[in-house]
């Protein structure tokens, strides 16, 4: 097996079954606060609050030193949430007779949704001003893809997914004994 989950090309049997996997996907949002930088920047944010905090004790201003810690307790919890909602991914498989889209929220919970793959096609919804959505339509049925992804990101999925439609579509064979 191939860490795709296909098996190799020399695996008897290959491509015998229906559910050969010919395209995987995987889409995740960009993040680049890890859970060691939330704790380096909740320690420095605490830390500039506790100066405040010392600042305003001296001056007897007690009221203020709680908004300063309410502060701080909000800025942790939503940084906490950001982080979080890092764990969401969309995975978009290709197989022979469907088109299967798994998502996992940023709380665990998975779904699946398939779409037959006869009429399939990967199109970008232009609206002027904003991203282009990324739906996969076929027979009046979408299924939007790619949320989280910027428009040059969504423009390479989008003629990803067109080649290997068309790849599945129009194979090429290729027989050694026909060769010049």
């Amino acid at each position: 097996m191939t860490d795709a989950g296909t098996p190799d090309a020399g695996t008897p049997g290959a491509g015998a079954t229906e559910a050969t996997l010919l395209f995987q996907a995987t889409i995740v949002p960009h993040r680049s606060l890890t859970r060691r930088g939330w704790l380096w920047v909740i320690g420095i944010f605490a830390g500039f609050g506790l100066l405040g905090v010392v600042q305003f004790a001296e001056r007897g201003l007690w009221p203020v030193i709680l908004w300063i810690g309410l502060e701080a307790v909000l800025a942790a919890i939503l940084l906490r949430l950001h982080l979080r909602s890092g764990r969401a991914c969309e995975v978009i498989l290709i197989e022979r007779s469907r088109v299967r889209v798994l998502r996992t929220d940023p709380r665990g919970r998975r779904s699946e949704r398939s779409l037959p793959v006869g009429w399939l096609n990967p199109v970008l919804e232009e609206t002027p001003g904003r991203v282009p959505r990324l739906l996969l339509v076929t027979h009046g049925v979408q299924e939007e893809i790619g949320t989280v992804l910027g428009e040059q990101p969504k423009r390479a999925l989008a003629e990803s997914l067109r080649d290997a439609l068309r790849a599945m579509r129009e194979p090429r064979f290729d027989n050694p004994q026909l060769r010049d």
